[in-house]
């Protein structure tokens, strides 16, 4: 059986937030369930996944026991650093690893949300064309943005992959249009409909 094939099990993090392979997350934690899923994944070096919420709250609370509603296609997150506040929160910083398409969920004791996933095939790379300038110009400015500077993007300007990716997690859009975008199955599918989103900005 193929590692595509396999089903495996992983803490989800629900969130108003969409992680693209690469991509760079800052989070505050403050809930004992994530702040123990955080510390058993750099314990037993695993990683987690990103989820985007459909409905429901990443909050719990005593009238919200009902977990999140979540879209099914998310990211693998990896802890790349940490730190512990003076307020109790604990920060981290996570890396974007490999899509996944969630099968099923079930909530533990502790009401953290575990998925059944599958991890998707890597995407091509692909290069990037004329039709591609204006695209590759926006995400050049972007990243020239002080608050942008601070997460340090890895990007690869000459790849398709790396610039789609990069500049879908970069705009300012809605977190279900990026969830759209991360769903797509290549660069090329996702620049054209950037291309598109870009374009309506500018009417």
């Amino acid at each position: 059986m193929s590692e595509l094939d396999q089903l495996n099990e992983i803490p989800l993090f629900p969130l108003r937030a969409v992680l693209f392979p690469d991509g760079v997350l800052p989070l505050r934690i403050f809930e004992p369930r994530y702040i123990d899923m955080v510390r058993r994944c750099m314990r037993d070096e695993v990683n987690f996944g990103v989820v985007l919420i459909r409905d429901g709250s990443e909050v719990a609370s005593q009238d919200n026991a009902v977990p999140p509603n979540v879209f099914r296609v998310g990211t693998e997150a990896k802890i790349v650093d940490f730190n512990q506040a003076d307020n109790g929160l604990l920060g981290i910083v996570a890396r974007g690893g490999r899509k996944f398409q969630v099968e099923e969920t079930y909530q533990q004791n502790d009401e953290l949300l575990i998925g059944r996933v599958r991890f998707m095939g890597s995407e091509t790379v692909g290069s990037l064309g004329e039709e591609h300038a204006a695209l590759l110009q926006i995400l050049k400015d972007l990243l020239q943005h002080p608050l942008i500077q601070q997460l340090n993007p890895s990007v690869d300007l000459e790849q398709a992959l790396s610039v789609s990716n990069r500049l879908a997690e970069l705009l300012p859009i809605e977190p279900e249009i990026k969830q759209t975008l991360l769903q797509m199955s290549g660069p090329n599918e996702r620049l054209t409909e950037l291309k598109r989103i870009v374009g309506k900005f500018r009417e």
